[in-house]
């Protein structure tokens, strides 16, 4: 109990920079892969407190270790930095609609507040191993178009901005890591940590049609929003197939359709995931969709060139991390605070990513009102949202590297990750990929359907 004590003073003694940071986050909102200003902001203060940071360079982000000077395993912590796009939230920024209506600010700050305790003196005393800060850009999936355009510029090569540092060597060394999310969880509860949730294809879809004047001569043109429109229904049509233990989401926005009223559009795009709790169940769902959108295309005489990409692999929490959270978060907020329900979830996060390839934990935290996502969420208390986690996370971190690391040990001995290698995970996600016209209109009359690579 007095080293439970010592590490939750260390930590509290951190409340003023904690919410200092969550507000300023709040109040200067970017999207993912845009975090300039955020990560320069966190960065300076990570610095001022003595950590040598590795920058991303040409996107957001960065990662520092802090080791204790004896052998061990190394884990990360984890916190996020963009924001989502809420247009009639009250707070959200003016020009880009931009607002941490997922509270990614309370990350930021949580991230940073482990970060000043663990620099406090006794801090790591005990501990072997080392532990790896990590500030992410990019976990929300939006603005796919915004994406794509950086990976066709050789900016990045994954949407997400887990995957990426995946990608780039970020995660290479690190055994295990472990992040919170603040959320709104039933009365009485801190902590909330379910089985996992959802991944997901992300899906860019170009309709291609022929524009003629749409009073004058509307047959000579073919209608690429009246195929967009053909290609929805005919997934829609699909639902009933989903089977209801894998999850499966399909969700599409319509970002294009046409230019002017008077002519036929000649294009019109649609952006949308498919998800799923497995990625056996993404990739065969996957194809029936992509068949379904090629046939009412070519229905329509029309094409439509279908760009898929990895998004986000699903989430399987560590069991015995699970546990071991779990229990750290009890011995903070009491016998009661924590709820292991066991539940799926259908959301997607590329936490997801990590798991597959280390044992991971993504709980949830009290703390917030409102629905996620939407234009009345507010973190309304810092405690629950902020203090408590950062306490639960540098106290998980000290019971795992300490005793010559057993309980890390433990962990490592009993994971089961997906993968063996991140390169066995990167040529899985790959095969997702493809980007073609699915339409192919043959001489003698009939039609071609190439939906899958």
């Amino acid at each position: 109990m007095e080293r439970l004590q010592q590490l939750m003073e260390l930590v509290q003694k951190q409340e003023g920079l904690i919410k200092e940071t969550a507000d300023h986050i709040w109040k200067h909102p970017e999207t993912g892969y845009r975090e300039w200003k955020t990560s320069e902001y966190l960065a300076d203060k990570f610095e001022k407190l003595g950590y040598k940071l590795v920058k991303a360079g040409n996107i957001p982000g960065f990662y520092t270790d802090l080791d204790t000077g004896r052998p061990g395993p190394k884990i990360a912590i984890l916190g996020e930095l963009d924001s989502l796009i809420v247009k009639n939230h009250p707070d959200a920024d003016p020009e880009t609609c931009a607002v941490h209506a997922c509270g990614h600010n309370a990350q930021c700050a949580i991230l940073l507040g482990v970060a000043a305790a663990l620099k406090e003196p006794g801090a790591l005393d005990g501990m072997c191993g080392s532990i790896r800060l990590m500030s992410v850009p990019a976990e929300e999936l939006i603005e796919l178009g915004y994406r794509k355009g950086l990976k066709e510029q050789g900016i990045i090569k994954y949407y997400g901005g887990k995957v990426e540092f995946i990608y780039r060597g970020y995660f290479d060394g690190v055994d295990m890591a472990m992040m919170i999310h603040s959320g709104k969880l039933d009365e009485g509860k801190a902590l909330e940590i379910n089985k996992g949730c959802n991944g997901c294809v992300t899906k860019n879809i170009t309709f291609k049609g022929v524009s003629s004047h749409a009073g004058g001569s509307p047959e000579e043109g073919k209608n690429a929003l009246y195929a967009a429109m053909c290609g929805l229904n005919a997934v829609n049509a699909l639902r009933e197939t989903f089977v209801d233990d894998e999850h499966i989401r399909f969700h599409p926005i319509i970002t294009e359709a046409g230019l002017a009223v008077n002519a036929i559009p000649e294009a019109a795009k649609v952006e949308t995931y498919v998800r799923g709790a497995t990625y056996d169940s993404i990739y065969k769902y996957n194809q029936k969709i992509n068949l379904a959108l090629a046939a009412s295309a070519a229905a329509i005489g029309c094409n439509v060139e279908i760009d898929d990409y990895p998004g986000y692999f699903p989430l399987n929490n560590d069991p015995t991390l699970t546990d071991i959270v779990a229990d750290v978060m009890r011995s903070i907020a009491g016998p009661d605070s924590v709820d292991l329900d066991g539940k799926w979830g259908t959301g997607s996060t590329d936490m997801g990513d990590v798991s597959s390839i280390m044992p991971a934990v993504h709980p949830h935290t009290s703390g917030s009102i409102g629905t996620g996502h939407g234009s009345d969420y507010y973190i309304d208390d810092m405690k629950l949202a902020c203090m408590q986690p950062a306490e639960c996370l540098v106290i998980t971190a000290d019971r795992l590297l300490s005793g010559n690391a057993e309980l890390a040990k433990k962990v490592l001995a009993e994971a089961k990750p997906l993968f063996a290698s991140k390169e066995e995970y990167l040529k899985a996600i790959d095969s997702l990929s493809m980007n073609q016209e699915t339409v192919v209109y043959n001489e003698d009359g009939t039609v071609t359907l190439k939906y899958r690579k």
